[in-house]
């Protein structure tokens, strides 16, 4: 059985969505939620879910002292982030080389990099007149959004979309893609 955390830093739909997903599933189990934020409404789908959760400050996460030896005593194989907003700190990638991704709200490298996160991205899309929006679920290296791209699928962006409209399509896709490729990931790595 592959175990893995999922870190998260705010309402945790992405997390409930791959909880829900990988529920029964004989060769891997979402064992840990983690978060950078004690409101962060993902503790709740924790609780409701019955997958521990726990809070750590920047500074712990910084540091990666306390976060490792938590992924070490629930025997973590491989974290995923799902609306984790923090910089994976260097002790973390070291940990967890190749073991690490997450998913960005548009077609990288467009749109990337530090600050550029929920409603601020679609935004910048639709300000930009694209044509089409869409996820890329990359490895995470140590800059935002950099990191080598696993698999990406697109969406159009319509004339007189909002950013709203912009971010209902992507979250279909990211709720579609994001737990298959985890799967196809973890079992690429560990068979």
């Amino acid at each position: 059985m592959k175990r893995i955390a999922i870190f998260a830093s705010g309402s945790g739909s992405n997390a409930e969505n791959i909880v829900r997903y990988f529920s029964g599933n004989d060769e891997i189990e979402i064992a840990l939620i983690l978060s950078n934020k004690k409101e962060a409404f993902v503790h709740e789908r924790a609780k409701n879910l019955g997958v521990p959760s726990y809070t750590f400050s920047k500074t712990e996460f910084d540091e990666a002292e306390l976060i490792l030896e938590t992924l070490q005593q629930y025997n973590i194989d491989f974290i995923v982030l799902a609306g984790y907003l923090l910089k994976v700190s260097a002790p973390l990638l070291k940990a967890f080389p190749n073991r690490i991704i997450n998913i960005h709200p548009a077609l990288l490298p467009k749109y990337g990099g530090k600050g550029m996160y929920g409603d601020r991205v679609h935004r910048a899309v639709m300000e930009a007149g694209e044509k089409e929006s869409g996820i890329s679920i990359h490895y995470v290296n140590e800059h935002y959004d950099e990191g080598d791209i696993i698999f990406q699928a697109s969406c159009e962006v319509l004339p007189g979309d909002t950013p709203g409209d912009i971010a209902q399509r992507v979250h279909q896709l990211e709720y579609k893609h994001f737990p298959e490729v985890i799967e196809k990931i973890v079992r690429r790595k560990f068979n």
